[in-house]
This record gives structure tokens, sequence and C-alpha cells, in this order.
């Protein structure tokens, strides 16, 4: 009994000065609303980082040939013939832990079209295990076999993008597709991708939704290369469960250097360095931003020992006369901390609901990826609460410490 009193005297101490109570729940929903907002975008970011990682294979290494004006890429060929089979076969046969490999060839696409629509995307040609190394689901059809591949196959397999632009009005299955001069029925289309990134850490991602593959000997041989270009475009390498990615990709650095005369016409992408690295500029984001919440949080701290030192001085005979009729120390204390804790846990749940609310208007307008964090709302609501708490402390220390007849003669 003696417990809700002392919850209703509050909330009626409260309610009757409403204005500087709420100035006073500003610090705390603004703070609490801050940290909620900045830890769940930042759980987001790195959710979404760890779904592209996943587009470029978390335990492959990939190795990209790079592009040079027409007058560097002919000194260039003057010592090195840039990626090629021969560097993935050496890589596969030398460098340990490799469990899977697939390769890449991207063809010089003048035209895409269909009996029904056109396309504006690349075709490239890969060997059957790509899609797999990829992580590119099928959402109809099959992947082309090795057998397929062997003897140059005429089949395609489009990605979702490209088989809305050529097939809009019907079914891609079975349809034929005309690559520059060379018909080809399409086998498969891809899943829709599950992540809306098109780049991660300056590599360029999403492009297989707007691409059509067909098997690499089908590029090969059915289609005119570029001078002086690369026999491939990239190729990938997978490693076992649990190796040394940095190590073998260090190695595999070293045996592309010496095939290729030390010239550098290649690029090693190693997506789980790639991971780490956002992982620890995400940390060091979320620490920065969960700190200047914080001060958010201080201050409204602050605000509340600044209202409740005002509270004091103008219940000074209030507190008084209670002390007089038979209120302890203890009594005042308890009375005054409650105020403060009561601000502080109100203050909390509506910044609660504004984290909420700010979180979803930046990710509307900015595009960001948002990822709901119980512990980022647990954590935030608990530091509202101790500061209430510990802010509320002081007041009602001095409340508690007044003499009784003194306080009583105050006018």
């Amino acid at each position: 009994m003696q417990h809700s009193a002392m919850l209703k005297d509050t909330l009626a101490e409260l309610a009757q000065h409403k204005l500087r109570t709420f100035l006073t729940l500003l610090g705390m929903i603004f703070g609490v609303g801050a940290v909620i907002a900045m830890l769940n975008i930042g759980e987001g970011a790195e959710r979404e980082a760890l779904k592209t990682i996943e587009t470029m294979g978390l335990r492959n290494i990939i190795v990209e040939s790079k592009s040079f004006d027409e007058k560097t890429l002919l000194e260039h060929r003057k010592h090195s013939l840039g990626v090629s089979q021969s560097d993935l076969q050496a890589a596969v046969s030398t460098l340990p832990d490799i469990t899977g490999h697939s390769a890449e060839r991207k063809l010089e696409t003048y035209a895409i079209i269909s009996h029904s629509g056109k396309s504006e995307g690349v075709a490239v040609g890969v060997l059957p295990s790509y899609l797999d190394l990829s992580s590119l689901p099928l959402a109809a059809g099959r992947n082309f076999t090795e057998l397929e591949d062997l003897y140059a196959a005429q089949v395609a397999i489009l990605g979702s993008q490209m088989a809305g632009s050529l097939f809009p009005d019907g079914e891609a299955l079975g349809k034929y597709v005309k690559v520059n001069h060379v018909w080809l029925q399409v086998i498969g289309v891809l899943a829709e991708p599950f992540t809306s990134q098109n780049e991660f850490q300056g590599i360029k991602l999403g492009g297989e939704q707007n691409q059509l593959f067909m098997p690499l000997q089908t590029a090969r041989n059915r289609f005119r290369s570029i001078p002086l270009d690369a026999e491939l475009s990239s190729f990938r390498l997978q490693l076992a469960e649990g190796a040394n990615t940095a190590v073998i990709a260090q190695a595999l650095n070293a045996l592309l250097l010496q095939r290729h005369n030390d010239i550098d016409d290649y690029r090693i992408v190693v997506p789980a360095a790639l991971l780490a690295q956002q992982e620890q500029t995400q940390k060091i984001f979320n620490i920065v931003m969960s700190c200047v919440a914080g001060i958010s949080l201080l201050v409204g701290g602050i605000g509340i020992m600044n209202i409740m030192l005002a509270t004091v001085l103008e219940r000074t005979k209030e507190i008084g006369l209670l002390r007089a009729i038979g209120a302890t120390k203890r009594d005042i204390k308890l009375q005054f901390v409650a105020e403060s804790f009561t601000i502080a846990i109100v203050g909390g749940i509506a910044g609660i609901l504004f984290g909420i609310i700010l979180s979803e208007l930046i990710a509307f307008y900015s595009g960001w990826a948002v990822s709901w964090s119980l512990p980022a709302i647990v954590l935030s609501f608990s530091i509202c609460a101790l500061i209430g708490i510990a802010f509320g402390v002081y007041p009602a220390i001095k409340a508690s410490e007044l003499d009784p007849i003194t306080a009583l003669q105050t006018d």
C-alpha cells in the first residue's frame, strides 16, 4: 500500500508541472532513441555485409583480370598473357585446401535479343561450378553439365533481370536467345538476389542478374575473343572449412607473380578479409555513434538532477511538514528517487518508440538496412533507468537532510 501511495504521489507531482516534466523527458527520449537507431542501423549494416559476402563466397579467393589502356596492355602482353586457365590449373594443383574452382570469361556483346525483347546485359562463359561457388540459386530450370561444357553446347542461363527484359510476357525456359550471331536455348533462370547492395568495399556486385551465362567452352569456341584480352576474366578457388585464407592468398599471389613475370595484371579478392575489414569499420562506427548518443543520455540525466534540485527548493516546506508528522529521511529519499526514476522510465519507453520511428525514417530515406537489435533496446533502456536513479540520488539526499524546523519556517 505504501508503495502504491508513493507512486500515486509521484505521478501527481510530475503532472502538476507538465511542461517542465516534458522538457526533462526530451533528453532521455532523444538519448535512448539515438542509441537504438544507431545500433539498429549498425546491426543491419553488419547483416547486410554478411549476406553480400555470402554472394562472393566466404571461403572463396577470387582472381580478377585488370583492365588497362591499349598502350599499357600491349606492353604487358609482351611479358604476360594475363589471367588464364593454366593459372587456374597451376593454383589447383599447387595450393593446399582447394575444394572447388570455377572460371569466368566475359564476351564482347553487341546484341542479346529474343523474339519478344532485347537486353543491354552482358554474356559470359562460365564453368558449371560457377553458380554454386557464387551462391547463385536457380529459380527455374537447371544448371548446365560438364558434358555440355566439354562439347560447347548452345545453352544458356539467364539472370532474373535479363529474363524479364527478353521475355516480358511469358516463360523463358526452353525459349531461344540470340547472342551476337549465336542462338542459345534457355535452360535456367536465376533467383532474385537477396541483397540490395551493388558494391562492397569497392567490389562491384549484383551484375549477375543482368547477365547471360553459357558454358565456358561455348564462349571460347563459338565467339570471337578481343585482341590482347586475357583468356579468363576471373577465376575463383573455394577453400576447405577452416583453411587460412590469408596465407593461401599470399601463396597464390606469389605463384601468379612468377607465372606473369612480375606483371601486376590481376587482382586478388579475399571476401573473408573484406568482411573482417567491414566488421572492424562497423565496430568503430557503432562505438563512436553510441558515445555521441550517450552524451544525450548524460545531458538528460543532468536535466533530471536540475529539475529535482529545483523541486527540493519548491517543496522545502512540504518536506518539513512530512518530517514533522513522522516521515523518515529514508521516506524522503525514496520519494525523490522515485520521481527521478519515473521520469527516466517514461523517457526510456518514449525513447524506444522514438528510436524505432527514427530507424525506419533513416532506412526509408537513405536506403540503409535496419535490423532490430534487442540487446540495443535493453541496453539503452537500462542505462536510462540507471541514469534516472543516479542523478536523482543527490537531490534526494539533499532533501532528506533538510532540518524539519527550518523547513517549516521557510516561506
